[in-house]
């Protein structure tokens, strides 16, 4: 029997540990397409295990194989500077102290800049974007000494990218939580992740979902989707869920599908997601809300048209405080995301963005502080354009566009007067959501605790 161990790298718990979902995935798929009589897949996750505890499991283990996800880069905040390539490369260091296993790498972090990985960490191989269907590709060929020449997404030691991109994906997935975790999570994170939908087809000019997921964007399968949310719920009693998409509401038909089928369900579950201002009706929101909707959290960025149109926004402010009152008028809970002082970010936008938040009621605002710049995206090109930075840069070490005249103090400043809930990322409110969560054992995001009117 070839054990296959695929290990979660991730320990960034800010605001709240997160659920390899990823690695569910793989394994589920593995275990559904692997003979059953040949291999055998296990998880293991570094947020529960110091590293001499993982270099025990893998010994014990004996793996033929050894996957590793790298789910994030940095923590992507200005104002708390830092990677995660060091500690990714004293856990990959770890582990081929502890085998001879074939070694791969991917993930989202991955995916952004496999180049700088596979050289860093010294993999065999890695897979860039979506990795069931190549992984399990891999596998069976290195089991069998196949050719790995028509893989798709897979990179090689010192190549700059894969030979094939991917051209085919999947739309029907199934996914099995892992027992031995879903007690943690639940816990100290209050829900569980779970996806809908993968790609993004905006083009914002800062963002690496479409060099990660794809453009084209895929539905899976909403009786999977639910029948998990079952089986949750029975066994577990979660009754809680965050989808990851990185944009819920982009196919509506497909959304009020998922809707009417968890409420025919009865499930009597809650759920969040991440939105646009972009694309939400009243009937939708409405609909959602039946369904279970709980927590609406905007990636909105600003609350000015001339710096939305400067990011890359499909929507204005009017959209913004439109589907900001739909979420009072039904009850939802919902907090806006922005970024603050990035390309084409004034003093005279920052203040609209400032005093347009007066008009939101009931909300939380989380602004972070210029815009991360990642490799392949229209901010980098424009970075370059203006010298910001060297053609040359990795950017594996954080690099951030903030705009010429903004100023953090003053945008604290502003932001304190307006008395309306501004949580900058520097600033403490982990301690009241891990009360909430930890001793009075509350569930789900819980940044409504910090809503102001």
């Amino acid at each position: 029997m070839k054990q296959i161990l695929l290990i979660s790298a991730n320990r960034f718990c800010d605001p709240y540990p997160v659920y390899p979902l990823g690695l569910s995935y793989l394994k589920t798929y593995l275990s559904a397409h692997l003979p059953h009589d040949e291999y055998s897949v296990r998880i293991l996750d570094c947020n529960r295990l110091t590293n001499s505890e993982l270099y025990d499991a893998v010994v014990a283990l004996d793996p033929f194989f050894v996957g590793v996800s790298l789910r994030n880069v940095d923590g992507a905040n200005s104002l708390n500077e830092g990677n995660f390539v060091e500690a990714y490369a004293e856990i990959v260091a770890t582990i081929r102290r502890a085998t001879k296993a074939h070694v791969s790498i991917g993930g989202a972090g991955f995916s952004i800049f496999p180049q700088h990985f596979m050289d860093r960490l010294q993999a065999d191989s890695g897979i860039v974007g979506e990795g069931e269907t190549s992984l399990c590709q891999l596998i069976e060929n290195l089991a069998h000494n196949a050719p790995l020449d028509h893989i798709e997404g897979l990179i090689l030691p010192h190549e700059k990218a894969p030979r094939l991109p991917h051209t085919r994906y999947l739309n029907t997935l199934d996914v099995t939580f892992e027992d031995n975790l879903i007690d943690y999570y639940w816990r100290y994170s209050g829900m569980l992740n779970i996806q809908t939908k993968r790609g993004c087809p905006y083009h914002c000019i800062y963002c690496s979902y479409p060099g990660i997921d794809g453009c084209r964007v895929r539905t899976l399968d909403v009786e999977k989707i639910v029948a998990d949310m079952a089986r949750l719920k029975r066994d577990k009693n979660i009754d809680y869920f965050f989808f990851t998409d990185s944009v819920f509401n982009i196919n509506n038909a497909y959304n009020v599908a998922l809707a009417e089928r968890l409420i025919a369900e009865h499930l009597d579950i809650h759920w969040g997601a991440y939105f646009s201002p972009h694309n939400l009706s009243d009937e939708h929101l409405q609909l959602f809300q039946a369904s279970g909707l709980t927590h609406v959290e905007f990636g909105t960025e600003s609350l000015c048209d001339d710096t939305l149109a400067a990011y890359g926004k499909l929507f204005t402010f009017d959209d913004v405080k439109r589907v900001s009152d739909l979420c009072v008028k039904y009850g939802v809970y919902y907090a806006h995301f922005l970024i603050l002082g990035g390309y084409g970010e004034t003093r005279a936008t920052l203040r609209t963005t400032i005093d347009n938040s007066c008009l939101l009621q009931s909300t939380v605002f989380f602004p972070y502080v210029g815009m991360r710049i990642y490799p392949h995206t229209k901010l980098h090109e424009m970075a370059v354009a203006q010298s910001v930075l060297s053609p040359d840069d990795t950017l594996v070490e954080p690099r951030y566009y903030i705009a010429p005249d903004f100023s953090i103090d003053e945008a604290r400043t502003l932001a304190q007067a307006t008395g309306k809930a501004w949580i900058f990322p520097d600033e403490p409110h982990n301690a009241l959501m891990d009360t909430m969560r930890l001793k009075r054992n509350k569930k789900g995001p819980l940044w409504e605790y910090l809503r102001r009117p």
